[in-house]
């Protein structure tokens, strides 16, 4: 008789023990179809995503070097009773776009700083006792924050405002208008601060004035052409006024260029990669553009480092699931063909006797366990996602709170003496502690993967892929049972 037919009796006659067999298997094939989505569903995260959270490289002065410079020149000058200053180079924005044109380069923004009076416009003037004791009148110093060295205005001219890290994080949002670009180059368009607009009753398409502190306080007409909403608060020291977010004004690097009095010239240079993983090579290729004397370039990657850091326990995890419940399923459902074989010695015997193979009795076994193996693939493929999204969440939010204590842990171990990326003078740093990029990164990856939101797909591989593990394990519950069927005696079993 054939074996295959006899199979096929055997799991239609047996009808509890079919159902009972492919409860346990569907089981069993839900859980490793969980962590087979989980793991892909992580991986095809991190690839679909490191374009959209990839790593940045900053151009800068180096500050090392500038401060290497004062200090020897502090130590060489004969005149002991003037401050040192230090002088940090500007950037070349020739070299800057040259820069750009690297083949790993996605987009690129440049920015300069510097600041403005207000002159048809009144600015958002705060007060504190801090400030009050930092930047009061009367105290030795107090002259240097005065308005006639700096404005009561901040100008961040840049290319492009979407690049930003504050727009691009939604920490500041553009209400009204529309943000700069490229397009504004060489106009005096300008966006403002919601606070000051509503201050000076201000909209889209009003003009104020404002006059340079430097070039001879020459006097500039801006357009408003887009207003936004800040959510963080400043910490720079540069005036009671300008510590207020609210009194940042976005204008193009030409403008702000004028402003200062310089052309061809920017404070720095952002590029943003199109592949994270490009980062080393883009650096060996930039700093051949460059002066690394008077320059320096900062990757920052953390962003990236911290979305993969994530993925990566996720699909650990995932791995172990699929493993351990391969495993419990071969010795699970081993006992249970151990069982059924016990339980039909006597068929086994008769089959024995008129000659069958024991070959064709092991695969009578495994082709009625691949018969039912069928069935709970089915089901194991409709309850496989709903089992999956369940985990992936508590998966994710475990994984999420461990990195988040951890960078907490090292922000809060950077943060003594020194480790604030505070620059000298009050003025802000243009680094940031490694706790702090990790901590910002792993929040910006938080986001991306809760907006991805790991979507679980069963596709023809992963059904494959289910299907090859519960074909192993059904070959290694069968073999591992085979040892009672190949010391079966027939004559003894007749006669028993």
């Amino acid at each position: 008789m054939n074996f295959i037919k006899r199979a096929w009796q055997n799991v239609i006659f047996k009808k509890g023990r079919s159902l009972l067999l492919i409860i346990v298997m569907t089981v069993i094939m839900i859980f490793i179809m969980a962590g087979l989505l989980i793991r892909n569903a992580a991986v095809t995260t991190v690839n679909t995503t490191k374009q959209q959270v990839g790593a940045t490289v900053s151009l800068t002065a180096n500050r090392e070097q500038a401060f290497s410079k004062m200090r020897k020149s502090t130590s060489t000058s004969t005149d002991k009773t003037t401050k040192p200053t230090l002088s940090m180079p500007s950037v070349s924005l020739a070299s800057a776009k040259k820069i750009a044109k690297l083949q790993a380069v996605a987009n690129y923004n440049v920015s300069v700083t510097t600041s403005v009076n207000a002159s048809s416009i009144d600015a958002i003037t705060t007060s504190s006792s801090s400030n009050s004791t930092m930047m009061g009148g009367g105290g030795p110093g107090s002259e240097a924050t005065s308005s006639t060295s700096t404005g009561d205005l901040q100008v961040t001219g840049v290319l492009n405002m979407s690049t930003l890290t504050d727009f691009k994080n939604s920490t500041n949002k553009i209400t009204k208008g529309r943000a700069l670009n490229s397009s504004d180059v060489g106009t005096k368009n300008v966006v403002i601060e919601s606070e000051l607009a509503k201050q000076n009753s201000l909209s889209v398409g009003d003009t104020v004035k404002v006059k340079a502190t430097t070039t001879g306080k020459t006097a500039y007409t801006l357009k408003v052409v887009g207003i936004y909403k800040a959510s963080s608060t400043s910490s720079t020291s540069m005036g009671p006024q300008q510590s207020d977010p609210s009194n940042t004004i976005y204008t193009s690097y030409t403008l702000a260029n004028q402003f200062k009095g310089q052309t061809g010239k920017v404070d720095s240079a952002t590029y943003t990669l199109s592949d994270p993983t490009k980062k080393t090579s883009f650096l060996k290729s930039a700093k051949k553009l460059v002066n690394t004397k008077k320059f320096s370039l900062t990757a920052d990657d953390s962003t990236y480092q911290a979305l993969k850091q994530s993925m990566t326990k996720m699909a650990s995890f995932a791995n172990k699931i699929v493993w351990l419940v391969a495993i419990a399923g071969t010795i699970i459902l081993a006992l249970i063909i151990i069982l059924m074989v016990r339980e039909r010695r006597y068929e086994m015997g008769v089959l024995l006797s008129l000659g069958e193979g024991r070959a064709k009795i092991i695969g009578q076994l495994l082709v009625e366990m691949l018969m039912l193996l069928v069935v709970s693939l089915a089901l194991a493929g409709i309850g496989g996602r709903f089992a999956g999204n369940a985990l992936s969440k508590q998966v994710l939010s475990s994984v999420n709170s461990s990195q988040t204590t951890t960078s907490t842990s090292t922000t809060s171990q950077a943060g003594g003496p020194g480790g604030s990326g505070q620059a000298p003078s009050g003025q802000q740093g243009g680094k940031q502690t490694g706790g702090q990029m990790q901590q910002a990164g792993q929040t910006t990856a938080n986001k991306a993967v809760k907006s991805s939101d790991l979507k679980l797909k069963i596709s023809a591989v992963t059904l494959l892929q289910l299907g090859a593990f519960g074909f192993t394990i059904i070959a290694f519950a069968v073999l591992l049972a085979s040892a009672n069927i190949l010391r079966l005696e027939p004559r003894k079993i007749l006669i028993g």
